[in-house]
């Protein structure tokens, strides 16, 4: 990874779920965080006006008028992350194109060696909601945690939606285990440990977040 140490990289958020977790697959792939230099913004269509309110000191935005995507093409940018693909992305011949070309063996070792794949987004409830009728919360949970069941015993049962989803279904399994969308905090603690100590470690916390911090009225309700 000696080509990116102090690389130019593109990010479309600086304190979103996602980039947290590019931050720990940086860290793991051995570069130093700390001489990357970072740009915020629109991976494709560049904005009217900056919606960033505060970034850290090093960390800065396109030009006006311009994306990543621009910045990347133009040479101005090293790399960039964006969930997802560019619009001028291509594999083969487009101006933007992957990293890692043969990335399924570099993403199956990261699973293998850090125990993670990373879960990224929240159900969250207004608290005024929830503090009326605290039965939604585990109603809502319940739902949801069906909805997924039912999706993947659907995957497994009939595995047509692309030519070869059932050998990615067996795959991933062996890999990660059948439930590999484990829902549940236990299932998942071990990914909100790595996700909390590599916030803090970019400075979006001002103390270590615990799994019991995140979720402390949760675990209480859960013991009531």
């Amino acid at each position: 990874m000696a080509d990116l140490d102090g690389a130019r990289i593109g990010m479309y958020g600086w304190a979103n779920s996602g980039s947290i977790w590019y931050r720990h697959f940086l860290s793991w792939l051995g570069v130093d965080l700390s001489r990357l230099r970072w740009c915020v913004g629109p991976v494709d269509a560049p904005r009217a006006e900056s919606i960033v309110r505060s970034l850290p000191e090093g960390v800065s935005e396109p030009p006006e008028g311009k994306s990543l995507s621009d910045m990347l093409i133009a040479g101005n940018l090293d790399a960039m992350y964006s969930p997802p693909r560019p619009e001028r992305y291509h594999p083969h011949d487009g101006p933007i194109a992957r990293l890692f070309p043969d990335f399924r063996p570099l993403e199956k070792r990261y699973c293998r060696e850090t125990g993670a794949f990373p879960p990224q987004h929240l159900i969250v409830l207004r608290r005024a909601v929830w503090e009326a009728n605290p039965w939604i919360a585990r109603s809502l949970t319940d739902a949801f945690i069906r909805c997924n069941q039912a999706a993947a015993e659907a995957y497994r049962g009939f595995p047509y939606a692309s030519p070869w989803m059932e050998a990615e279904l067996e795959e991933a399994a062996e890999l990660m285990g059948e439930d590999f969308y484990g829902d549940g905090l236990e299932k998942n603690r071990h990914q909100i440990e790595l996700f909390a100590e590599t916030g803090h470690g970019a400075g979006l916390t001002a103390g270590r977040v615990t799994v019991e911090d995140y979720f402390r009225e949760y675990i209480a309700g859960d013991n009531a």
